[in-house]
């Protein structure tokens, strides 16, 4: 286990170097000069050099390249050119509350698909199986951003059960809310405006999961069902028992394997696919910082943004390499 760890973070240097070029040539291919977007189109050529050689835009690419990646071992991720800020101080905010959105999103869809597919599998060609798969296809079928706008029709304005968007109070700019944020109320222990925050989550969250919970429903069933006819399953209901207990206990420890495929990489995609959710509910992460930053030509926003968030993919894929070992030790690097 030991070494298929090391082996496993070992091969992230090539990735991560890899992934470092890709997001730095994308972002220097980009039309447009970030020297001017700073200082307006009415800019002279003079002054608009001058910003350049400052900037080391001027430089070769490789040079500008190994800059960038000396600095990125510095945690510099740069300077924005919309608000003059380091970027770190503004991304790692933003990423703390795009995390937690998509955990409760995934511990939604993880919890409401596994439990769906297992019975459904359970109860094949049953009235729950055929309601429980139509719901998955039109899980996987409807848009964010229009199921993202009925729950906050439904559930905000007509019964006012939840909040419409935000991540803290309604009443304040969502950018200064920190003291409701779930896990600071936990770690605080504001537990009085712990329920607060997690209504503000609630929306976003089943919105964002959605999609994930129908492909993880899909997957668990069609997983389990191989599972329930093979031999071993066979030998437990001759002895009288095929309770749904056995079933959650010996069945579907064999068939998590393709779920925790399908989890991990729903995961990674819910990191860099929230633009939609963020920007609708107003909830202030990083596919909203990167959303507003392509709307300003702010470059090196852009970039840290699809560092940060392909970082983060790979961090989970690392994570569910290692629980595939950690669950079936037959998996060898």
């Amino acid at each position: 286990m030991l070494a298929y760890t090391i082996r496993r973070i070992l091969m992230l240097i090539p990735v991560l170097i890899g992934m470092s070029i890709v997001t730095f040539a994308i972002i220097h291919f980009i039309p447009g000069n970030p020297a001017r977007v700073i200082l307006g189109d009415q800019a002279t050529a003079t002054a608009i050099a001058n910003l350049e050689a400052q900037l080391g835009l001027d430089q070769p690419p490789y040079i500008q390249y190994f800059h960038y990646v000396f600095d990125l071992l510095k945690g510099d991720l740069g300077t924005s050119l919309r608000t003059n800020t380091p970027i770190a101080a503004e991304i790692w905010p933003r990423l703390a509350a795009t995390i937690e959105l998509t955990v409760f999103a995934m511990i939604f869809a993880i919890v409401v698909g596994v439990n769906a597919g297992i019975i459904s599998a359970w109860k094949q060609n049953s009235i729950f199986d055929y309601t429980a798969m139509i719901i998955a296809l039109i899980g996987v079928s409807m848009p964010i951003f229009w199921l993202g706008l009925m729950q906050q029709w439904i559930f905000a304005q007509e019964l006012g059960w939840l909040p419409a968007f935000g991540r803290g109070n309604p009443r304040d700019p969502v950018e200064t809310t920190t003291h409701l944020y779930v896990i600071d109320t936990i770690i605080n222990g504001r537990f009085d405006q712990l329920w607060t925050s997690i209504k503000h989550l609630v929306l976003p969250g089943i919105a964002l999961g959605t999609i994930p919970m129908a492909i993880i429903a899909r997957m668990t069933r069609s997983s389990m069902l191989e599972i329930l006819r093979s031999d071993y399953i066979r030998t437990i209901e001759a002895k009288g028992s095929r309770t749904l207990s056995v079933i959650y206990r010996h069945g579907f420890k064999n068939a998590v394997i393709p779920v925790l495929t399908v989890a991990g990489l729903q995961t990674g995609s819910l990191l860099g696919g929230a633009i939609l959710t963020e920007t609708i509910f107003s909830w202030p992460g990083v596919g909203r910082y990167v959303y507003e930053a392509i709307g300003t030509r702010d470059y090196p926003v852009i970039q840290s943004g699809i560092l940060v968030i392909a970082f983060m993919f790979v961090i989970i894929n690392l994570i569910v390499d290692l629980l595939y070992s950690y669950i079936d030790p037959r998996i060898k690097y």
